[in-house]
């Protein structure tokens, strides 16, 4: 499938990668720097992103789904994504602005899909439902090995209880892993992997300059 295809002047950049590669922290430093160019830009993420969605989202990650399946899941998240489309993304293209979003469905793609083995037909007849032709015009795959991602993240929560997915074993997030890199090799026009083991700072201006190679010179 190719590349944006939004009716709108806006750009959709989207964000994935495993858990603690950065994606929200890079995700406001790229909002940043397009606003400081006098650009709008929406910062959201999924499964979330509106009211409705931000409420399925606590079903999701507090595992209470989990015992229906991988498939009820990618159901979940289905009707998060048509809500979050109709109500945040699409109205942000339409008026021009950038729409930089923490994960879309390439993390269903990877979690349900390639992890939970629904069936990719199941997967892509819910991707048509959810965005139809409306793909995003650059994905930044944030790469880093699983292990240093998840010592990152049971840093950011602290003390805090670790989510349906975060409390996966190591070898499942290795799977993540590689489940996102296949993503990147098999659409090369869309995706570009990113070094996410550096620095924040680093990792921001691999980004910029990523966005401004595949979408062109943003001033």
């Amino acid at each position: 499938m190719s590349a944006d295809t939004t009716p709108g002047p806006g750009r959709f950049i989207t964000l994935e990668g495993g858990e603690g590669a950065g994606k929200s922290t890079q995700a406001r430093l790229l909002a940043e720097r397009l606003r400081s160019l006098g650009h709008e830009c929406v910062v959201t993420r999924e499964p979330g992103g509106s009211p409705v969605a931000e409420a399925l989202r606590e079903v999701i990650l507090s595992g209470v789904a989990a015992p229906l399946g991988p498939s009820a899941e990618t159901v979940l998240f289905t009707a998060a994504r048509i809500v979050h489309m109709a109500q945040t993304i699409m109205p942000a293209l339409k008026r021009g602005a950038f729409v930089v979003c923490d994960r879309f469905t390439d993390s269903t793609r990877v979690y349900q899909g390639a992890l939970g083995k629904v069936d990719a037909g199941l997967i892509d007849a819910m991707e048509r439902i959810a965005v139809g032709a409306h793909r995003p015009a650059l994905t930044l795959v944030l790469d880093l090995p699983a292990q240093t991602g998840l010592a990152r993240a049971a840093a950011r929560r602290a003390d805090g209880a670790a989510d349906r997915f975060e409390a996966e074993g190591l070898a499942y997030h290795e799977g993540l892993r590689e489940g996102f890199l296949a993503i990147a090799k098999a659409e090369p026009g869309r995706c570009l992997i990113v070094d996410a083991a550096k620095g924040p700072e680093e990792v921001a201006a691999s980004i910029w300059s990523a966005v401004q190679d595949r979408l062109g010179p943003i001033s």
